[in-house]
């Protein structure tokens, strides 16, 4: 198996590949045709196909951080804070970040395969020859459908991890439910919810141009497939929370 390169030549290349295919994917939105039915089947594929992983995944993190939180809250007494704590955490940071991840790794993984199983078979080569663009064709569709329902998975994630963190409130630390709401509601701020709107945006955006990259430069035939789908998904996870630090510290910046 070929290695991937780590060169810092080998390394700025593949960063000016990425950016100009997200150059021409981004200009050739505006350009017709435009793809509907394509379009909303990818936002079929990529919001009601991952809604359960998404839920499942969200409420569990708000138990878990419920229970996790409860104990050094109990030492301050301020278990009454447990709701805020868990909405804002969520909100913040872990519905958008593990949100992303999910995605990454369930359709990320999926857009990668299929465009790298349709260039090692030559269906692209023909897409050309009939003189349709493949970016606009293949790429356009998956990023709008990626940077726009990765927003909605994850407010149902958010949602969910409150959901959850209420149960395990009012079943195993005998919150009241009324009281885990208000800290959960009276705690968040618009910007919390600017933020964790902004996030998926830019993560569903990364997700949708790196999978289409990998996959369109699949070479080696079906060992080629596996190989681009799992950096697909590698790079991905790296750059969705590489990404997170800078828009955490620059919506920090503006929030004084």
């Amino acid at each position: 198996m070929t290695k991937m390169p780590v060169s810092p030549k080998a390394a700025v290349k593949e960063v000016q590949d990425v950016s100009s295919l997200a150059a021409k994917a981004f200009a050739s939105m505006f350009r017709r045709p435009f793809y509907v039915r394509d379009i909303l089947t990818q936002m079929d594929i990529v919001g009601v196909g991952s809604l359960t992983v998404v839920m499942l995944t969200g409420f569990f993190t708000g138990a878990v951080l419920t229970l996790q939180s409860s104990k050094t809250l109990t030492t301050f007494g301020a278990v009454a804070f447990t709701g805020q704590l868990v909405a804002v955490s969520l909100v913040r940071e872990l519905g958008p970040v593990l949100t992303s991840l999910m995605i990454a790794g369930r359709v990320g993984s999926g857009i990668a395969s299929e465009l790298g199983s349709m260039l090692v078979t030559e269906q692209i080569n023909a897409m050309r020859a009939l003189g349709t663009d493949p970016i606009k064709k293949l790429v356009v569709p998956r990023l709008l459908a990626t940077t726009s329902m990765l927003p909605v998975a994850t407010v149902m994630a958010d949602a969910m991890g409150i959901i959850g963190g209420l149960f395990t409130s009012v079943f195993v630390l005998r919150i009241s439910a009324n009281l885990y709401l208000a800290r959960a509601w009276n705690g968040l701020s618009y910007m919390d919810l600017f933020g964790g709107l902004l996030k998926p945006i830019v993560f569903g955006a990364t997700v949708a141009i790196v999978s289409c990259h990998c996959g369109l430069r699949t070479y080696g035939g079906t060992q080629g497939v596996g190989r681009s789908t799992t950096q697909a998904v590698v790079v991905s996870s790296i750059l969705i929370i590489i990404f997170n630090l800078f828009l955490t510290r620059l919506i920090l910046v503006y929030t004084r």
